[in-house]
């Protein structure tokens, strides 16, 4: 099948449109026509290689759409069923069969080596192999072979074009806070970095009823939102030390704390700003290698540091679960959302990368 599709070329370069081919979908494959498609940090992190995806490859793992086609032994979709892709996981392993599908073994390979396990990919250019299956979707074209186990099924009346960043951003921040740090009703809670993760952290932080909500930020319109989501406070890391404001306006140290930055110093100053039992949650992606130091006196009193992928989520549960709380008003993350055309996905990337214009950049298709 034809579809246009934008691809990475080469390290730290702008993304070229161009036409490409798609195979029909294998055993236990999907094909989509992909409606939209949100822009996360990990899709500039892979332009930049800080995880080896190999390149060129079309990257995208936010989509949306509506299945066009399904490969044999497909049950749970079918041809005009609405899809949100998510994440891909082998769907077999211990940890996927406890619910944990967002720690599976194979979750590395699965989601960033570019190719299917056996070494294949649906997409070529020119008659030349384009790596692709980028978490299982490469969504960054107008149509996608996923796998089953990452398409989400949603209602035949929903926005289709709105719903893609729920795969992994959105889906990340507010599972961070519903699924892995579950915190009680009047607890306190720091989020350092207020992208589309932290807010999204920000309004499931609301919607778990923490009463102080400590947004941290260098952007000042960031910030403003994050008030309008539901944070008590907020901390411009330009000009006031953070770990010691929340110490103070805590009484001793959040319950809570949050890190989307992947900054080692950022990790290190929210660990410092709970207090003895605080619970800080890693969830920003750094680059393969990257280390960070703690205090062990400090850790030694009751103090826990998670790592969280993919808000510890099993997607066909959760994003129904977030889907329903927009609907209902308590997780309004359509006001995190900027849409553009695909050829327009360059100035999508310098609107979220640059100049801060954009918080979650969707591609219309």
């Amino acid at each position: 099948m034809d579809a246009y599709a934008a691809i990475i070329e080469r390290q730290g370069g702008e993304f070229v449109l161009d036409n490409v081919s798609i195979e029909d979908p294998r055993d236990g494959e999907v094909l989509v026509k992909v409606a939209a498609a949100g822009i996360c940090h990990t899709d500039l992190t892979v332009r930049d290689q800080y995880y080896p995806t190999p390149l060129p490859a079309v990257l995208g793992h936010e989509g949306s759409g509506v299945v066009e086609k399904v490969g044999r032994g497909v049950t749970t979709v079918k041809p005009g069923d609405k899809v949100v892709l998510s994440f891909s996981y082998c769907g077999t392993c211990p940890s996927c069969l406890k619910g944990h599908q967002a720690y599976c073994p194979s979750l590395f390979p699965l989601n960033f080596m570019g190719r299917r396990l056996d070494g294949s990919t649906p997409i070529t250019r020119n008659g030349q192999e384009v790596n692709a299956c980028f978490f299982g979707q490469s969504s960054f074209a107008t149509y996608s072979i996923a796998s089953e186990n990452n398409c989400v099924k949603v209602a035949d009346d929903a926005q289709i074009e709105l719903l893609g960043p729920l795969g992994c951003g959105i889906q990340t921040g507010a599972g961070s806070i519903l699924n892995a740090l579950c915190p009680e009703p009047g607890s306190s809670i720091a989020i350092f970095g207020v992208g589309s993760v932290g807010l999204s952290a920000v309004m499931a932080a609301k919607a778990s009823g923490c009463l102080k909500i400590i947004a941290v930020d260098r952007n000042a319109g960031r910030l403003e939102l994050a008030r309008e989501l539901g944070a008590t406070d907020v901390i411009d890391a330009n000009t006031v030390n953070a770990q010691e404001a929340i110490v103070a306006m805590t009484g001793g140290g959040a319950d809570y704390a949050m890190d989307t930055t992947a900054i080692p110093a950022v990790l290190r100053s929210a660990v410092d700003s709970t207090h003895n039992m605080g619970e800080t949650a890693v969830v920003g992606g750094a680059k393969l290698g990257t280390e960070f130091s703690l205090d062990m006196n400090n850790m030694l009193f009751g103090r826990k540091l998670r790592g969280v992928v993919e808000g510890s989520s099993t997607p066909q549960v959760f994003i129904p679960q977030l889907i329903a709380m927009q609907k209902a008003g308590l997780f309004p993350f359509e006001k995190l959302c900027t849409f553009y055309d695909l050829d327009q996905i360059n100035q999508a990337v310098e609107d979220t990368e640059k100049t801060g214009k954009a918080i979650k950049a969707i591609l219309k298709m």
